[in-house]
């Protein structure tokens, strides 16, 4: 018998006077998962997740964490979340430390096991080296891991994290994707939302689609895929050959939807049959171009958005 998804809604809705931000959504996190509830701004995903961390109280529908009613039983979901919301305020007079204690304290934690904690997500948040310096002198993307830090404290079961990215450095963005598969690793349930959907790719193994406030697909993002039209998107190092001259010759074969030429590679997009990228491999060794090396991409979650909705908003 499979487990109790961690996280679950059921016909939940929210409305701010005329507007329905969250349109009877019904969503299901499975235990251990790392999900990415994606779309576009004013999708409902900021008011989704504020009622799942408690903060807000559905119009209509319920929520569950861990099997406890959100709206029934807040204090036990408190107790049972890790909460990094979209805007978040720190405190720049004190210290790194100091803040996380100050949070820690709140989580019920006391020396020696805070001092030993704070230390434990400073590592894992890439931070011990601003453990004395002041809140407010640190960076966006360092306040950014700092939140995610302060989350991470009493060291939740599960994780629900709002835009954890936005406005981050490409350093940050690494970062906080690392911690993501980190917690993903270590069997925590992650619920992340984001409407940069490449970076969702990276860390998650489960996606929810939300347009206009309602739920477009959600389950594995391989079964999503098959959803859509199945390809293959490779790229192709190319030993002393002319990329531009390559891409041109499979751009007139009919099978490849797509090939584009850079500096040093390939990137061609084919039907997902092997048969397929046999074929594309064979013409061009027939033309005497030496292929040295091939990757695949992973599925890109921007197509599959753009099949599952209608660019509407909410």
């Amino acid at each position: 018998m499979s487990a109790p998804p961690m996280i679950r809604t059921e016909a939940l809705t929210v409305r701010y006077d005329d507007l329905v931000a969250v349109d009877s959504l019904t969503l299901e996190v499975p235990q251990g998962a790392v999900y990415g509830f994606i779309g576009p701004n004013g999708a409902g995903k900021t008011s989704t997740i504020r009622v799942l961390a408690t903060l807000l109280e559905p119009t209509d529908g319920r929520a569950w964490v861990a099997g406890h009613d959100v709206t029934e039983d807040p204090h036990r979901v408190q107790a049972l979340i890790g909460y990094m919301p979209d805007f978040f305020g720190v405190y720049d007079h004190l210290f790194v430390w100091e803040y996380l204690e100050l949070f820690g304290e709140l989580h019920d934690l006391h020396p020696p096991k805070l001092t030993d904690r704070i230390g434990e997500v400073l590592s894992l948040c890439d931070l011990e080296t601003k453990r004395d310096a002041m809140v407010g002198g640190l960076s966006r993307g360092m306040k950014q891991r700092l939140c995610l830090a302060r989350a991470l404290l009493p060291d939740p079961p599960v994780l629900i994290l709002d835009e954890p990215a936005s406005g981050v450095d490409p350093k940050g963005r690494y970062e906080i994707r690392r911690v993501i598969r980190t917690m993903g690793d270590q069997g925590k349930t992650v619920l992340v939302s984001s409407h940069i959907l490449l970076e969702l790719a990276e860390v998650c193994d489960h996606v929810g689609v939300i347009e206009a406030g309602k739920l477009r697909a959600s389950g594995p993002i391989d079964e999503l895929m098959a959803l859509g039209e199945p390809t293959r998107v490779l790229r192709v190092r190319l030993v002393g050959g002319d990329q531009q001259r390559a891409a041109e010759l499979l751009q007139s074969m009919d099978v490849v939807r797509e090939a584009v030429a850079s500096a040093d590679e390939l990137k061609l997009t084919i039907p997902d049959r092997d048969e397929v990228q046999a074929d594309v491999f064979a013409r061009l060794v027939s033309e005497r171009f030496r292929i040295g090396h091939v990757a695949e991409e992973r599925a890109d979650l921007e197509k599959l958005y753009h099949h599952l909705t209608r660019g509407e908003l909410a």
